[in-house]
């Protein structure tokens, strides 16, 4: 099997490496170990934390970027959450969806923003203008109309879910077409039932794997602190000590190989980040038959 190179758009580190705290040398560092294992792109994804560490991380970030190919944007996933469904996200620095407030850390490298469409008080149509993704996450719904968002942030994931007797989050991005979704296909966070569901019901090019993937992941860790909260993993997932699931411990070539052992794989899961960033396509990537990656032509 032959797919396009992978890219990231939605993790928080690896190997180690926390976006919310690295440095201009670890970032650049783990790109290169991301390229070994077939991920040429990515889109470091910075969990809510207070607006001065935040914008010292998207200037590490940026620089960064400068140093070495494939960081095509920062990806805020924080601030701007419900905090009915903060997940791992430390409230106490979550701000209202306002203009003002997010020009307190603007920048022209942020180019996803997951925020909680039904407490927004103008910033959607402000990113909109920017052409910055907006997408839908840690939130309880979203409206129909032009500040509806691009996306869906981690599908089924820190949303409300699947009812019956209203409309919620979950089944929006589930039955609008036009809106791409997240998911977490890491056999942790969605169950099997929910992904075949969102396989069949979504097209197949508004699908996007995506990893969340933690410091922990690809490292020799046991605990770490992210978020503010200090995390641990079990050899299965990472939790808080009160048990909130963090993010995965997966990075996508582990979920591709998950996925394509139940048969549950596409190529198009990769191919669509390419589509939903305006990415030109180079390279490509060689899986053997138990879907580990082969080759790297890049």
């Amino acid at each position: 099997m032959k797919t396009l190179p992978i890219i990231e758009q939605h993790f928080h580190g690896a190997f180690g490496v926390d976006f919310n705290k690295a440095g201009v040398n670890d970032i650049v560092e783990l790109a290169e170990k991301l390229r070994k294992i077939g991920i040429t792109g990515f889109f470091p994804t910075l969990v809510t934390d207070s607006v001065e560490n935040t914008k010292r991380q998207i200037g590490i970030i940026k620089e960064a970027s400068k140093k070495c190919e494939g960081i095509f944007g920062i990806h805020l996933e924080g601030i701007f959450l419900n905090p009915k469904k903060c997940g791992i996200h430390n409230v106490e620095h979550f701000l209202p969806l306002t203009v003002e407030n997010y020009k307190k850390l603007e920048d022209d490298f942020i180019k996803i923003v997951t925020l909680a469409p039904e407490l927004d008080e103008g910033l959607i149509a402000y990113l909109k203008k920017k052409n910055i993704k907006v997408q839908a996450g840690h939130c309880v719904g979203w409206k129909d109309g032009e500040n509806k968002p691009d996306g869906a942030t981690h599908t089924f994931n820190a949303m409300s879910g699947i009812s019956h007797k209203e409309s919620s989050t979950a089944l929006s991005a589930l039955l609008d077409d036009e809106v791409y979704t997240e998911v977490i296909a890491d056999g942790v966070h969605v169950n099997d039932d929910a992904l075949k569901l969102l396989f069949k019901t979504k097209p197949q090019d508004k699908i996007i794997l995506i990893s969340d993937a933690l410091p922990i992941a690809h490292s020799d860790l046991k605990e770490t602190v992210f978020a503010d909260f200090k995390i641990f993993y079990d050899g299965k997932s990472a939790r808080s000590a009160e048990g909130t699931l963090a993010g995965s411990v997966s990075l996508l070539p582990d979920i591709v190989k998950i996925l394509g052992k139940k048969g549950l794989f596409k190529p198009e899961y990769i191919e669509n980040t390419y589509r939903y960033h305006g990415i030109e396509p180079k390279g490509e990537l060689v899986w053997d038959e138990d879907f580990n990656v082969k080759e790297i032509k890049l």
